[in-house]
């Protein structure tokens, strides 16, 4: 018998705009209905295994993640299956029901040994892929990369770390002023990788011709650049302006004045921002002393920052989860739920090449969601017709 559950009574978030009063129902895995309650066809007469009304409750995509490291105190560098499921499981608590595993700089061999780890739990449907981030980025604008791992983008090590994912890489970020940028731009292009422009320091010039080249995404957009100035308005202009390019955000509240997050969506507009982010192992948890790769991290009031070393105090990465990006999109930021749902849902899985199954609430489509309340806050998620997090309970 196939499970069926019917959810009704709530704001419904659809790709053509809320539609009140609305009704979902699952069976199995995959959404069947996706509409209003008062649609003669969405109730279809069936019996459901499970109805719960939802009065005053938002129901929106589940999230979507190109950018994280782990969480729940664990870390996807770890190189563990036990580690990363950890940091699975914390975010899918908190509505990211897709999401991509990004490392952190380190030995060639070590990353490689990360991948093939990492691409055992893309084949089980745990990850939709992977995130390199480093070691071919500027020293100039490594943040929280060990600076004497960094290493300019030779193509064959780039191509090492691609073939040690075994067809799971799905994005690589990189420096692509340094010796071998473009002609690795090129590569990862030629083989479905996204190539992310990110930690550079690279010129408005240089930029467009990684775009040119075929790099198509901006690494956490204002954040490990040169900053946008009139006579030098260096990578981020190039990357706002260019349609071709998907545009990261950490909108923490830390990473970003909301003035620049304004901007950012004035200039690209919600189908081209993916909310993310760029979580570490801190995540989900308390105040501490956490491992990022082979730093480590302090955290404090919920901010991380390196603890030692050349780049101590610098920022870490984030604790973020996305449904607080999420809340602080509409509540603070003055977004609307249709353009954060973009953001954090349609934009990324079409990024990535998935919105066939994930990203929106249609009829077909995986039943990843996610049940708000008023104040936006979580109340539920749902992965593939499963409850990780129950609305009566969450």
């Amino acid at each position: 018998m196939v499970q069926r559950t019917v959810l009704t009574g709530a704001r419904v978030v659809l790709p053509g705009g809320v539609v009140d009063n609305g009704r979902v129902t699952v069976e199995g895995t995959r959404i069947t209905v996706a509409g209003p309650s008062a649609d003669p066809a969405s109730g279809r007469g069936e019996e459901a295994v499970e109805a719960l009304d939802l009065p005053g409750r938002w129901i929106v995509p589940g999230f979507v993640d190109l950018h994280v490291h782990g969480g729940g105190g664990a870390s996807f560098s770890a190189g563990t299956p036990e580690e990363s499921l950890t940091a699975i499981r914390t975010h899918r608590l908190h509505g990211t029901t897709t999401m991509l595993a990004s490392t952190v700089t380190g030995d060639l061999d070590d990353l490689a040994r990360q991948a093939a780890v990492l691409s055992e739990l893309v084949e089980q449907g745990e990850l939709a892929g992977i995130h390199f981030e480093g070691p071919f980025i500027s020293p100039h604008r490594c943040g929280a990369h060990q600076p004497s791992l960094l290493r300019a983008p030779d193509p064959a090590d780039v191509r090492k770390l691609v073939d040690a994912a075994r067809g799971t890489a799905r994005m690589m970020t990189l420096a692509p002023e340094l010796p071998g940028g473009l002609e690795s731009v090129r590569l990862l292009a030629d083989s479905g990788v996204l190539a992310a422009v990110g930690h550079t320091d690279s010129t408005y010039e240089a930029t467009r011709e990684a775009v040119e080249a075929g790099a198509t995404v901006a690494t956490h957009l204002f954040n490990a650049m040169p900053s946008l100035l009139h006579r030098a308005p260096g990578p981020i202009a190039a990357l706002l302006e260019d349609e071709r390019v998907t545009i990261e955000l950490i909108n923490d509240g830390t990473h970003l004045h909301p003035a620049m997050l304004e901007l950012a969506f004035h200039r690209a507009g919600a189908d081209r921002v993916a909310f993310i982010t760029d979580a570490m192992g801190a995540a989900g948890m308390n105040d501490g002393r956490y491992p990022l790769g082979p730093m480590e991290v302090e955290v404090k009031d919920g901010v991380a920052r390196i603890s030692d070393g050349p780049t101590a105090g610098s920022i870490a990465g984030s604790t973020l989860t996305l449904d607080r990006a999420f809340q602080r999109a509409v509540t603070i930021d003055g977004l609307s739920v249709e353009q954060t749902v973009r953001a954090l849902s349609a934009t990324p899985a079409r990024l990535l090449g998935i919105a066939d199954r994930v990203g929106s609430l249609e009829v077909g489509k995986d039943a990843d969601l996610v049940v708000l309340d008023d104040d936006f806050r979580l109340r539920g998620v749902m992965r593939r017709g499963g409850w990780v997090v129950h609305p009566e309970l969450g």
